[in-house]
């Protein structure tokens, strides 16, 4: 019988972003970037860690351990130290090569932006990786052209393809600067001169080498490589658009932010990726791999913006970048993704969602839940209250590559105890979905110096100050599957660990 599973679906104490699921000899491998609860910068930890499953059971993800380090690398020894989204995939030769970014860590000023695409190689999936080298041309020079970051490579019946690319976001800048409006002039050339400024101050390129390309050196682009999974084999191509050249195309509104994923489905590509808003995973659709793709829709977005026509005010969660991919498991799709905690975008966890494709291939988006790879709905049991689908004030904020001083409830892990936190008036969680029928007993564990009112779905129970974990029980009556959502009406702060239906 396969075991109860949950979002997020690894340890709560597991901050795994920029999730890339692969399936590998009846194994679902996640790889994926290496956060730490309470960091300062995207992929602190400084290497990365595997977990799998087996097919038949979701919910038993094995700790495949450390299976590649940033001391690996030779760029560390520059002060390099933090490994961005990876991405693994199966060679002609039967091995396995992971494909990363490095970026600098406290230590370094330049950025991942600037340095090739990085290659290491191991004769099983979860194994002890090695460096086998970086993206580069015949003569054996870096390969830099366009932004080599978020790489991602698929074995397409032989051909090995790599996708690829950064662009600037003005949700994410504007995010980044206190929630200002940012934008650029819609005249092409202006934009063009002003860009150019941009790219040389960002990404330490040359006005000489900018002049070399048709519009910007922001986008996703497509290259073929060849056996030896280093070597170029053609010039690469932009197949979507970053923010400031989507105009006019099916991309306006949704361009190319990051996070560029892979896989063919049918017979068509599907490029997955982080659009503009920075917080959806879109994708697009071709039936050639390097050209002629068209926006399809949101997959997801991890504050349920957009689903069911939800406006940005009314976000669910705090949101901030988004990064993950599709895959296939016994017959049932998942789209692979992360949400944010410690109230900053630097300790994100991974969550997956079931997704359906419709007759033409089209995917609807789906909602943030908390039953994410399990069979079904949940049932009685205990449960940790950070595995809420939605926390919010009634007001949350989109941010990027900050911590935030916004007075909003986050999840937070202390003296190795995950729980939700800063709980105040007005504030909600709810975990979506479950299967009841009949009356349960609801108990909640509390703490802080909270009084006044915790409401579980329509009943109210009282509660007052407590320094140490405390139980608020009340009966519920359930009639099939519903939510269960937890709120709070009183004054003070509360802190909720984890509620048990029985």
């Amino acid at each position: 019988m396969a075991n109860t599973v949950f979002n997020p679906f690894l340890s709560l104490n597991e901050y795994i972003p920029d999730g890339e699921p692969h399936v590998f000899n009846n194994r679902i491998y996640l790889y994926g970037s290496h956060d730490i609860a309470g960091g300062t910068r995207y992929c602190q930890a400084g290497n990365y860690v595997c977990y799998s499953a087996p097919l038949d059971d979701l919910g038993n993800w094995h700790y495949e351990g450390e299976i590649y380090s940033s001391q690996d690398d030779p760029l560390c020894k520059e002060g390099f130290s933090d490994l961005y989204a990876p991405d693994v995939v199966r060679g002609n030769d039967g091995r396995y090569y992971l494909y990363y970014t490095i970026a600098g860590g406290v230590s370094a000023t330049a950025n991942g932006h600037n340095t090739p695409i990085r290659v290491a190689v191991c004769d099983t999936p979860a194994g002890r990786y090695r460096f086998h080298g970086f993206v580069r041309y015949e003569d054996g020079s870096p390969f830099l052209r366009y932004l080599p970051a978020d790489p991602t490579v698929i074995n397409d019946e032989g051909t090995i393809r790599m996708y690829y690319g950064w662009s600037l976001s003005m949700v994410a800048a504007g995010a980044h600067n206190g929630g200002r409006k940012m934008s650029l002039p819609r005249n092409r050339f202006v934009k063009r001169l002003m860009l150019r400024a941009v790219e040389t101050k960002l990404f330490g390129r040359s006005s000489k080498e900018l002049k070399t390309y048709k519009d910007d050196i922001m986008g996703a682009c497509h290259v073929e490589l060849e056996d030896d999974m280093l070597t170029v084999k053609t010039e690469p191509k932009k197949i979507v658009e970053g923010q400031f050249f989507a105009q006019g195309t099916s991309f306006e509104g949704h361009a190319f932010y990051e996070a560029a994923s892979i896989r063919k489905i049918d017979g068509l590509y599907y490029f997955i990726y982080s659009d503009e808003d920075s917080a959806s995973l879109s994708y697009a659709v071709s039936k050639y791999p390097d050209r002629d793709f068209v926006y399809q829709g949101v997959i997801i977005n991890n504050g349920d913006v957009g689903y069911k026509n939800r406006k940005k005010e009314d976000r669910l969660n705090q949101t901030g970048n988004n990064h993950g991919s599709l895959e296939c498991v016994n017959g049932q799709w998942y789209i692979f993704y992360h949400r944010q905690t410690h109230h900053s975008t630097y300790s994100r966890q991974a969550c997956a969602e079931k997704v359906y494709f419709n007759e033409n291939g089209h995917i609807d988006q789906v909602e943030c839940s908390s039953c994410g790879l399990n069979e079904g709905y949940l049932k009685e049991g205990n449960y940790p209250a950070a595995i809420c689908c939605n926390l919010s004030n009634g007001h949350m904020p989109h941010i990027t590559n900050t911590i935030t001083d916004e007075d909003i409830p986050y999840i937070v892990q202390k003296n190795d105890e995950v729980y939700i936190t800063n709980f105040k008036e007005g504030c909600f969680a709810i975990y979506k979905y479950f299967d009841l029928k009949g009356t349960y007993h609801i108990s909640v564990r509390i703490r802080g110096d909270g009084e006044g009112m915790l409401q579980i779905n329509e009943e109210n129970v009282k509660i007052s100050p407590s320094e140490k974990w405390c139980k608020s029980t009340i009966e519920i009556p359930f009639g099939g599957v519903s939510s269960l959502k937890i709120a709070y009406q009183g004054t003070g702060s509360i802190d909720l660990l984890d509620f048990t239906i029985e």
